[in-house]
């Protein structure tokens, strides 16, 4: 775990995937490696059970922290937090996650849109949200509440995901910054 204590977190990027995002996620952290000093909060729908998977491939690939979240968990610089299966994850503070079991939102739970928007709450300008491959529109709703908090948002090129709507969702918002293929998405975090 980074020596950085997490009442010094400045700013995050939080990320979103669902269908073909655990292939999507592999080659954007691959290429990052440990090179980031923020944290990254991920969701990625799946099952209960399927995230201890992706965890591990995730800390493999990257030679970094990857935490499966927790309730009232501190956060830390340089460390990867995905949301577990069944769970909102959400920014609680600027130094804290939390878990809910709210209802669904576009019919997930994790929904991307809950941890776009409570990042937002909480960071405002000091967010970036990435939204990657996937089936329905979750992150829309995220990506407006990050643009008008003053944050960044980088969408996967729909010509790059191996499922096209939720990109073009995010993309149709008009709240886009960049539109970038996997290794842009790598090479984007690389200069945060």
């Amino acid at each position: 775990m980074s020596d950085t204590a997490a009442s010094s977190v400045e700013r995050i990027v939080v990320v979103g995937a669902s269908a073909g995002g655990f292939s999507a996620l592999q080659t954007i952290f691959s290429q990052l490696g440990s090179e980031f000093n923020f944290p990254i909060l991920v969701c990625k729908h799946l099952g209960i059970g399927d995230e201890k998977g992706l965890v591990n491939v995730l800390a493999k690939r990257t030679g970094t922290t990857v935490l499966l979240s927790q309730d009232k968990l501190p956060m830390h610089n340089g460390c990867i937090y995905l949301a577990p299966g069944n769970y909102h994850l959400q920014v609680e503070s600027r130094n804290t996650l939390s878990l809910s079991i709210d209802d669904r939102v576009c019919h997930s739970r994790p929904a991307i849109d809950v941890l776009f928007e409570s990042a937002a709450d909480a960071f405002g300008e000091n967010v970036t949200a990435i939204v990657l491959t996937g089936a329905n529109s979750d992150g829309a709703a995220g990506v407006r509440a990050v643009k008008e908090a003053g944050g960044k948002v980088v969408v996967q090129s729909p010509g790059s995901a191996e499922v096209k709507a939720m990109p073009k969702a995010a993309i149709k918002t008009g709240c886009a910054d960049a539109i970038l293929d996997l290794a842009g998405i790598a090479d984007y975090l690389k200069q945060q």
